[in-house]
């Protein structure tokens, strides 16, 4: 049982789907256009059509399925989805004069999906055409100023529609009108992570069986969690972790100390040399993703072959990673991953990706229960190309250390001052620039070192961590006074989206 969100390429899809677990239905996406038997096959007990790039007067246009409409399950229309069930029923869709995007305040709203809502409902628009005539026996439960159909509703409570997004934070009351539709829909809301945790573990003992699996653990809290649940599961495994040369400060020793005691059967390699050399010379960042991935790959057959045999590869690929490597529907790619994407086809192992339609804050949830210290659950991501893409231009073992020591510095005042975890993720980008400055009674270059903190949920969208002035100034003064290479410090203050979390 499942609600179907059909993916119409809008950047917020995963968001609804996450948001609707956080409400504890359990969701799954399905582009926009899969046929009705994909659909059934996820037993729907409700549909949510997303919104997306597209206007319902392209030809081109996605549609759903005809049997979407056929009311055998309920269904919310979202933005773009809305447009289309309004036209679908006979409505009018026109385009705006003047579109209407971002923050909105109902003027009026009534009916099943603002049930207990009182007071100001501020709402988040983003949209060019509207919906001007309403289909027959369909009512509009909601306006704006600017939009007297901001959302509606058919006769039978069977379809609802609302042109605004109530998935994103903008939308503060956003989680109430999702549960409201959950609720008319009869949605049953028992997806926990304690079963999440015991499917996961059933799926994997039975696809695994008798045979073997190597696992990629990085130290990261998704690689810690799988190994984990591999441990628990039973199955016979092989947790490598290769030393790249790429870590953090005393990573390497960390990852050893928190792994061997929870029973995970753990080996450490050291291929620091080897992806130096393979990443000398390379500024180009895809090509530095490519070359880690190529080469954790090669250790890993090699790994194999002399502890083999084993059938699969398991890796800790998350959601916001097979999203941003390959896209959803109608979705663009941003960046590769070193674990979804330049897999050769003669890679010999069967991937093994329990995580895949998971995001991080759930998967830290699982680590709860399995046990994971919170030193590793609680802590920052962290790229699988680790300080390669955090150091701009070529990487070269002077930089890694300049990096990794005002790195590390970072970090332990962000925890020194109570402030690690009030943010998503902090880290530091060495910048292939050096910049004036006084030492003494000197003139010396150093380094340009980019601090950068950011908040978030799911890492699907982030924004800049308002960090105390105090604290940031105290940053940068000690950096420059412990890493004398570095002798500017400045702070970023770009949020996801137009930027990336990472800057390479």
């Amino acid at each position: 049982m499942a609600v179907v969100v059909l993916d119409f390429g809008s950047q917020y899809t995963r968001l609804i789907a996450r948001r609707l677990r956080e409400l504890r239905a359990y969701s799954v996406i399905l582009p926009g256009t899969a046929p009705w038997a994909a659909i059934e096959r996820e037993e729907p007990e409700a549909i949510v059509l997303s919104g997306g790039p597209s206007s319902v007067f392209a030809e081109d246009a996605p549609r759903p399925d005809p049997g979407v409409l056929e009311g055998r399950v309920p269904v919310l229309g979202i933005c773009y989805g809305m447009q289309y069930l309004a036209q679908a029923f006979g409505g009018t869709v026109e385009r705006r004069g003047r579109a209407e995007y971002g923050r909105a305040v109902l003027t009026r709203y009534e009916g099943p999906l603002f049930a207990g809502l009182t007071g100001e409902v501020q709402v988040w628009m983003s949209h060019a055409d509207a919906v001007t005539r309403l289909p027959e026996g369909w009512r509009a439960v909601a306006e704006t100023e600017e939009n007297p159909v901001a959302a509606i509703q058919d006769g039978s409570g069977r379809f609802f529609g609302v042109q605004f997004h109530p998935e994103v934070s903008h939308t503060p009351k956003g989680m109430a009108i999702l549960a409201n539709f959950l609720e008319a829909a009869g949605v049953r809301r028992d997806w926990t992570p304690g079963q999440a945790l015991k499917d996961l573990i059933e799926e994997v003992r039975r696809r695994v069986g008798s045979d073997r699996v190597l696992l990629a653990v990085s130290g990261g809290v998704d690689s810690s969690t799988l190994a984990l649940l591999l441990a628990r599961a039973g199955v016979d495994h092989l947790a490598v972790f290769v030393d790249h040369g790429l870590l953090r400060l005393g990573e390497r020793e960390e990852v050893e100390r928190s792994l061997r005691p929870l029973g995970v059967n753990l080996r450490v390699v050291d291929a620091s040399e080897r992806f130096l050399a393979a990443l000398a010379g390379v500024a180009d960042p895809e090509e530095k993703r490519r070359i880690v991935g190529a080469t954790f790959i090669e250790v890993f057959k090699e790994v194999a072959r002399a502890e083999g045999p084993f059938r699969f590869l398991a890796q800790g690929t998350l959601y916001p990673d097979v999203i941003e490597s390959a896209g959803g529907f109608g979705a663009a790619k941003i960046k590769s991953h070193h674990n979804v994407g330049g897999l050769p086809a003669e890679l010999g192992f069967e991937l093994l990706e329990p995580f895949r339609t998971l995001f991080k804050d759930e998967v830290r949830e699982l680590a709860l229960l399995l046990g994971l210290p919170d030193t590793i659950r609680l802590r920052h991501p962290f790229p699988g190309p680790g300080l390669a893409i955090r150091i701009l231009g070529p990487v070269d073992r002077e930089k890694l250390g300049v990096l990794r020591r005002a790195d590390d510095l970072f970090v332990a005042l962000l925890k020194e001052h109570g402030l690690y975890h009030e943010v998503w993720q902090a880290l530091a980008v060495l910048l292939p620039v050096r910049s004036v400055g006084v030492t003494g009674d000197e003139r010396r270059y150093g380094y340009t070192l980019v601090l950068r903190a950011v908040t978030s949920v799911d890492g699907m969208t982030a924004d800049w961590a308002r960090l105390p002035h105090d604290f940031l100034d105290e940053v940068a003064r000690a950096i420059p006074r412990k890493v004398p290479e570095i002798g500017r410090v400045v702070y970023d203050l770009t949020s996801k989206p137009p930027g990336t979390i990472e800057w390479e």
